[in-house]
């Protein structure tokens, strides 16, 4: 057995691993070691020389954080010499500039402070160096510079945690500082206010500006919970006051995120404060909403929805359930449509998102989910990136893939039609014609099979249709494609190789991806183009799309869609059903699938759907050719709105129901990885707003269907017992952390990676997919393309974000973002107030000229409805999936 190599620290002998530093010997022993400028995880700077320590025959003292062991080595941590040289240290840092700490945010929590407590250093014999920079406010981040300690912790996350590389050190000697590119101001330099420099500064030299004098440290309550914006899943912490948000941070030590946050999820809680939120109930009264009683507004409506099924039956109601409410309440909303009004017409946002997705991988895999957890990503030596801007839309995920490139652990490839913040990171950028996914995809894999690269054994062993798909990708040769996708044939056949030949590889898309009439054909593309190399069912692989919103993932799994129950269990299957109206209490549950989103907008214009209930929702907004969908709704005899805010869908509502934000809950939300993840209620909501479970709920038993729960956990209970991928799940499990479904069983430790060893449909299928050109295509009367998507600083339809100054002041209005080529043609600059056409409606926006644009193709954001980009874009729908194409339309502009 080969000995070990061991190290005395303070008179105790520990063991270590080749490579470990003291400080990481010592930290993994309880000897408390103090530091200011060392973070966990990243390459020790030993620039504070708080950490200092002093080793047997040494010369000098070393920095602990960077020193690895050596055999025998003899350490003391708090000799006399070690205490001398911090307490120096620490006065220097003292003098160093204003540490003033009785109107300092940092007061209670801030390391320089702790630290010379501490070591008792209650006089600062320096005099206190001269503030050479003046403090910079804007109105996320204040940088005072006057208390900067230069540590340079700040540098260090920026560049090699969120890789933003927004930050780095400028000038020399006493004039040093931390500058942006240029020395400009954060808010015009290319930040994106992440935040990560704010929680990683150990002093007051970084706050967080909406914060400033709304509480002390130790006034302050904190609660874990779930980021409400992205898929992604974050835990922060909320700090409480007064019933009162007043700060979030990243939480600590804890995946997916481990401290990190976006722009968003640091600063975007404003609007659960704001006095705009909706706290009592509204009724329609002649032709304005009125504030009325619970009692009033539940009655009301309860009678309503009787009457019209009474009258036309209960597919003459349709239900929106959302993706921003938990787990437990999309289940209560599925429950109430199927078992108290009687229909399957229940569905919600995903349908304008991932349907094509969750349809997509079913065919091929049998489970219509990301196949494997965020942290794979770290595996992974190819990354495929398209369909996705990921670093507006999911940035957090987006760190762990520059991380890996970085790193050189990892190539990229990037396919987009756009030159988004990705390519900078990107071995190789492929830029296509919009609509083309499925002939690049099939042109990759004309060339992997042809030059015998795939996975033979992997596809002989666990797939099937593999000889349909040869067949069918034959025709398409690098020279073909090309001239379909404006892909070179020399980069196709580079793409296909690197991919080929990089294994484990893994691929991450969205909407880019998802949201076109063949949206289901481009997801069995990036499902064919995985099974062939063998990169599903392994860690650093897989077929990973990424979910736009915080629980879009959990409103699929729990039956707000029409054709399944929870679980994805079939309507049409009889057993299933008999097994719910066991466990439901009812008799005779519809037995056909539902109306989708864009089906019961539809029957609203034709007439046949007679009442909508909207939980969450704001179709005025996020639903193709708005100008229809306005039409529909006002069709309706009876249209109720739940919601947070007085949406513009909700203006137009007959009844308006006020609900509890997610800070004002508990609850679970499951993130884009299938991680269940806590929610956790921080605060009361506002006036008589209720938790949207609890409305249901009381709705329900009005209508003569008893729903008691005593809390959100006794809903998952019941949820979890008719869900057998959430069977072993509990709010006790996931206070130690989330859990991957499936996790059938209480002693079952999730699943992080699907289809290990066999798929759940049991053999994976190849499907032969021929291209088919967009839905809309160009002509002489609109000659340009348009495609829509996110900005970072927005989410969705901005009923949660707009709330929020600051990120209003980084992105006030909507814009349509050109090329340099076409602005030049059109005679257009920047600014220019543009009016934008399409077949179904028209806008105006200011013009952004943009090199991240392609020629011929312009790009709207959709978040803005007083430019909204969904009067533009085309309702046309993938056969099987429903989704419309948002992303690819034909327009025309003109300078207003």
């Amino acid at each position: 057995m080969a000995r070990k190599d061991t190290i005395t620290i303070n008179g105790d002998e520990f063991s270590f691993n080749e490579g470990e530093t003291i400080l990481q010997i010592a930290n993994r022993n309880g000897i408390d070691i103090p530091t200011l400028c060392y973070m966990k995880g990243l390459n020790p700077t030993g620039a504070c020389r708080i950490c200092v320590v002093e080793v047997k025959g040494a010369r000098n003292l070393v920095p602990s954080c960077a020193t690895p062991a050596m055999n025998n080595m003899v350490v003391e941590t708090e000799s006399e010499r070690v205490i001398k040289s911090r307490k120096l240290n620490i006065e220097l840092l003292l003098a160093s500039g204003r540490h003033n700490c009785i109107t300092c945010e940092k007061n209670g929590d801030c390391r320089l402070q702790d630290l010379a407590y501490r070591y008792k250093v209650e006089t600062v014999r320096f005099p206190e160096s001269e503030t050479r920079y003046e403090t910079e406010t804007n109105a996320l981040i204040i940088r005072d510079f006057s208390r900067c300690i230069l540590c340079g912790r700040c540098v260090q996350v920026c560049n090699e945690v969120q890789v933003n590389r927004a930050i780095s050190y400028g000038y020399r000697g006493s004039a040093s500082k931390i500058v942006a590119v240029g020395d400009l101001p954060l808010n015009e330099s290319d930040c994106v206010f992440c935040g990560e420099c704010v929680q990683a500064c150990p002093v007051g030299a970084l706050t967080e500006n909406p914060s400033r004098f709304q509480g002390r440290p130790w006034e302050v309550e904190k609660v874990q919970t779930t980021c409400p914006y992205c898929g992604v899943g974050c835990q922060m912490n909320l700090h409480i006051k007064d019933n009162k948000v007043i700060k979030i941070t990243g939480t600590e030590d804890v995946a997916p995120n481990f401290a990190s946050l976006c722009v968003k999820g640091r600063f975007g809680y404003d609007f659960i404060n704001k006095p705009e939120r909706l706290t009592v109930p509204l009724i329609k009264e002649a032709g304005s909403l009125k504030n009325a009683s619970w009692d009033d507004a539940l009655s009301l409506t309860a009678k309503r929805l009787v009457d019209i099924k009474s009258k036309y039956g209960p597919d003459s109601i349709g239900i929106f359930s959302s993706a921003k409410i938990t787990n437990e309440e999309n289940y209560i909303a599925q429950k109430f449509a199927r078992a108290v009004i009687g229909t399957n017409n229940v569905d919600h946002c995903a349908r304008l998102c991932h349907a094509s997705t969750v349809a997509g991988l079913a065919a091929a895999f049998g489970s219509g989910a990301m196949t494997n957890s965020i942290a794979d990503i770290e595996k992974s030596k190819l990354i495929l990136v398209t369909g996705s801007n990921t670093t507006e839309a999911h940035p957090v995920i987006s760190s762990y893939i520059k991380r890996a490139v970085e790193s050189g652990s990892a190539k990229l490839i990037v396919v987009d039609p756009r030159r988004i913040p990705l390519t900078k990171f990107a071995t190789l950028w492929l830029r296509q014609n919009l609509g083309t996914d499925v002939a690049w995809a099939n042109g990759m894999m004309h060339v992997i099979i042809s030059e015998a690269l795939y996975d033979s054994n992997y596809v002989k062993d666990r797939t099937e249709g593999f000889e349909e798909l040869k067949k069918t990708v034959e025709k398409y040769d690098p020279a073909f494609v090309s001239k379909i996708t404006g892909i070179s044939a020399d980069d196709i056949i580079k793409a296909a190789r690197m991919y080929a030949n990089s294994r484990p590889a893994s691929i991450f898309f969205a909407m880019g991806i998802t949201q076109h009439s063949t949206g289901t054909d481009n997801v069995k593309s990036m499902a064919n183009l995985a099974m062939l190399c063998g990169n599903v069912g392994v860690p650093g692989g897989g077929v990973n799309p990424l979910r736009g919103q915080n629980n879009v993932q959990g409103a699929c799994d729990l039956g707000a869609l029409p054709n399944v129950f929870s679980g994805y269990q079939p309507v049409g299957d009889p057993a299933v059903r008999e097994k719910m109206e066991k466990a439901w209490g009812v008799n005779g549950l519809p037995e056909t699938s539902g109306l989708t989103i864009t089906e019961m907008v539809k029957g609203a214009q034709d007439g046949k759907l007679k009442a909508l209930y909207i939980i969450g929702e704001n179709p005025l907004v996020s639903d193709p050719d708005i100008n229809h969908v306005e039409q529909g709704l006002k069709n309706l005899e009876l249209l109720v709105v739940q919601d947070i805010f007085l949406s513009d869908t909700a203006k137009i509502a007959d009844i308006v129901l006020p609900s509890a934000s997610f800070a004002e809950k508990d609850g679970t939300f499951t993130n884009t990885e299938r991680k269940v993840q806590l929610v956790r209620k921080a605060i009361d909501p506002p006036g008589k707003a209720k938790q949207d479970w609890e409305i249901i709920c009381e709705l329900s038993n009005r209508m003569g269907y008893a729903m008691e729960y005593t809390d959100s956990k006794a809903v998952m209970e019941e949820m979890n017992s008719v869900t057998p991928s959430y069977a072993g799940i509990s709010y006790s499990r996931l206070e130690n952390g989330g859990l991957h479904w499936p996790c059938p069983a209480p002693d079952h430790p999730g699943t992080p990676i699907l289809h290990v060893g066999t798929f759940t449909r049991g053999l994976g299928q190849f499907h032969a997919i021929e291209y088919i050109p967009p839905a809309e295509v160009t002509d002489e009367d609109y000659p340009l393309y348009l495609t829509t998507g996110r900005v970072l600083y927005h989410f969705h339809t901005r009923t949660m974000t707009m709330q929020s100054e600051g990120l209003n002041e980084l992105s006030p209005e909507c814009f349509v973002e050109i090329s340099p080529q076409d602005a030049a043609d059109y005679n257009i600059k920047q600014g220019d107030l543009l009016r934008v056409h399409s077949r179904r409606g028209e806008i105006q926006a200011m013009a952004r000229v943009s090199d991240q644009a392609i020629k011929g193709t312009i790009f709207i954001p959709f978040h803005f409805a007083k430019a909204a980009a969904n009067r533009l874009t085309n309702p046309a729908l993938d056969p099987i999936a429903k989704i419309p194409e948002f992303k690819v339309c034909a327009i025309r502009i003109e300078k207003v």
